[in-house]
């Protein structure tokens, strides 16, 4: 079991994000408030158009705020450009998404080295990574195969192993089981859960899902780009 740190991993404050389209101005995100600690599983959900995409965004630094700071790690990273905000992506976010992403021409192991590649990692280091994190999302057979030879599940089982692929503090799930039967769908969570539970990863998921949802420690709920109620999920507790 990995412990809890009570410090706060990710953090936004009266975060707003305006998008203009003419001379009409949208707000995506108006005064988000949101605290994740190290360690913790949290969900979100809310309607379309809610923000819970935005949100995603912003706390995997692939979009800044229009007003309101951003903090990973205590670092406020609001307002850096865009190829320091590539780096921290690479090194401390993982990302898992609801289409897999996965490039068809590359074999299982070959799409979880290609993150370590950017990293400058050296190749002996991504093949044994590459194996490592297949065997632990059960995919130790499918090291050769490629994203058509897999089912489903097993294509979003080699992302996530693909999240995992730089060691980040903080792992970013949207509709991680969207394209998923249910059966397949709970497997993938378990695998998340799993994630969190013996390796201490933190996990952010965007979910429409309430059943999928109540998996995490708790679920954010967003609506007209801001938290209206917060819930705190039954979960068992770690051994």
């Amino acid at each position: 079991m990995v412990k809890r740190n009570h410090k706060p991993i990710i953090e936004l404050r009266n975060v707003w994000k305006i998008y203009k389209m003419g001379e009409v101005k949208l707000a995506a995100l108006s005064g988000l408030n949101l605290e994740v600690r190290k360690g913790e599983f949290v969900s979100i959900m809310g309607p379309s158009g809610s923000g819970k995409s935005t949100a995603m965004n912003m706390i995997g630094c692939l979009d800044v705020p229009t007003k309101g700071h951003i903090f990973l790690e205590s670092k406020d990273i609001s307002t850096l450009s865009e190829s320091n905000l590539a780096q921290i992506r690479g090194r401390k976010i993982g990302f898992v998404f609801q289409q897999f992403n996965l490039i068809p021409t590359l074999s299982a192991a070959e799409n979880i080295m290609l993150p370590m590649i950017f990293q400058n990692i050296p190749k002996y280091e991504r093949v044994e990574r590459a194996r490592k994190l297949l065997k632990m999302v059960d995919l130790g057979g499918r090291i050769y195969h490629k994203p058509t030879e897999l089912s489903g599940g097993e294509q979003q089982r080699v992302a996530i192993a693909r999240s995992l692929s730089n060691n980040p503090e903080v792992v970013l799930a949207d509709e991680p089981t969207g394209n998923l039967d249910s059966k397949t769908g709970r497997t993938v969570i378990d695998f998340l859960k799993k994630l969190n539970r013996e390796e201490g990863k933190t996990i952010v998921m965007v979910t429409h899902d309430e059943s999928i949802a109540k998996k995490a420690d708790r679920t954010e709920y967003l609506l007209d780009g801001k938290i209206v109620k917060t819930l705190k999920n039954s979960v068992k507790k770690r051994k």
